[in-house]
């Protein structure tokens, strides 16, 4: 994949790897390419493999084994895009040509793998007389756990980032509670945290690198200046929905029983209904929402997360994407980066110059006859 931009020649490379060791084993071509990054959500890369002849097949079937292959995407000598091949599907059309759609899932993916091997405390061992410990410590616990099983290690690094905010928490293996399940609804309690797993060359070594990032109470990648995104100009085509499907201003969370008494109907704890009454008050028709928690029967945990979940619902959701020519400015690296968006078109006349958030971007690469292109996924900064 080559395509001439007005900054140079752009150069994207495969390589798939194996999992655990993250042994070379071959560098594949790739067309119809389209990959993603999110935070929050776990990315996706979507692309075929053209065989052209029986050579390129054998290596193909050698490279591509789903669940035990991890896919780098190079643009040029920077790592943009890291994950994990899941679906492989060969296919022949009527003019007997081969090729193998593929799809793979950024790193974070794996998680939603993954199960505790057995019950999980923190503070260790559930003692009472011990402290709370943050909650970015509980997120890199639960990783390393997944980790330390055999055949569990797939090379995710940590920092020692803090929150500021202490947890306890108890995690039974009984549950069979996947662990990104578990770090979700982490994040998603009150004083939560925002966090996704970062893929990058280290300038040092030159090594691949996945790295857990975590960010309180979002993830934000500083910047001497904003980037500012005109249109007309960059800018190629934009959307800027209101939606209030998902709107709510009234909130109940429902977790588990907390009932020991086994003769005895077993009924779901339930949080205190949370409502924004100043909604109300303003005239608001009242929308209710709910969530549900396996694992939780602790009331006052239930509490925090109907609030949290309420405070996110009570504003219509938008979600704004802009897709915009990729030049030097554009990169995996902006997500939590903010950008200024300036829109004057007849129905923008006075606007909107509004600062953003990237929480997640789509890029396409150039292909035959089309430039590369980015789709932003912004919020409000």
């Amino acid at each position: 994949m080559r395509a001439l931009t007005p900054m140079t020649d752009v150069t994207y490379r495969a390589l798939f790897c194996d999992l655990l060791t993250d042994r070379v084993i071959d560098a594949l071509p790739l067309t119809d390419v389209e990959f993603d990054d999110f935070i929050g959500k776990p990315g996706q890369l979507r692309a075929t493999v053209p065989l052209p002849d029986e050579a390129l097949a054998r290596r193909a079937r050698a490279a591509l084994r789903p669940g035990r292959t991890a896919v780098w995407l190079e643009r040029g000598s920077d790592i943009w895009w890291g994950g994990i091949l899941w679906t492989s599907t060969p296919a022949g059309d009527e003019r007997g040509r081969l090729s193998v759609q593929i799809q793979a899932g950024t790193f974070d993916s794996y998680l939603e793998h993954r199960i505790l091997s057995q019950d999980v405390h923190f503070p260790p061992d559930a003692k009472p007389a011990l402290p709370p410990v943050d909650q970015f410590e509980i997120v890199r616990g639960l990783v390393r756990h997944a980790q330390e099983q055999p055949g569990g290690d797939i090379g995710i690094t940590f920092g020692k980032e803090v929150s500021g905010v202490t947890a306890r928490r108890s995690y039974a293996w009984s549950d069979l509670a996947r662990v990104r399940e578990l770090i979700d609804q982490l994040a998603a309690m009150e004083n939560g945290f925002e966090w996704r797993v970062h893929c990058y060359r280290d300038p040092a070594s030159g090594a691949r690198v996945k790295r857990l990032q975590l960010g309180h109470p979002r993830i934000t990648t500083s910047a001497l200046a904003d980037i500012v995104l005109d249109r007309p100009g960059q800018v190629l085509a934009y959307s800027l929905p209101a939606d209030s499907t998902v709107q709510a201003n009234v909130w109940v969370a429902r977790g588990e029983s907390d009932n020991r008494d086994q003769a005895s109907e077993s009924r779901p704890q339930l949080s205190a209904v949370q409502v924004a009454t100043a909604d109300l008050r303003a005239g608001w028709p009242r929308l209710e929402g709910s969530s549900d928690l396996s694992g939780i029967s602790d009331k006052r945990l239930l509490d925090g997360s109907a609030a949290a979940e309420l405070q996110r619902a009570r504003s219509p959701q938008v979600i704004p994407e802009v897709t915009i020519r990729v030049d030097g400015r554009i990169t995996p690296a902006l997500i939590g980066a903010t950008v200024l968006l300036r829109i004057r078109d007849g129905w923008h006349r006075e606007g909107p110059d509004v600062r953003y958030r990237v929480v997640g971007l789509t890029v396409t690469p150039p292909a035959r006859g089309k430039g590369e292109t980015a789709k932003l996924y912004l919020e409000e900064a």
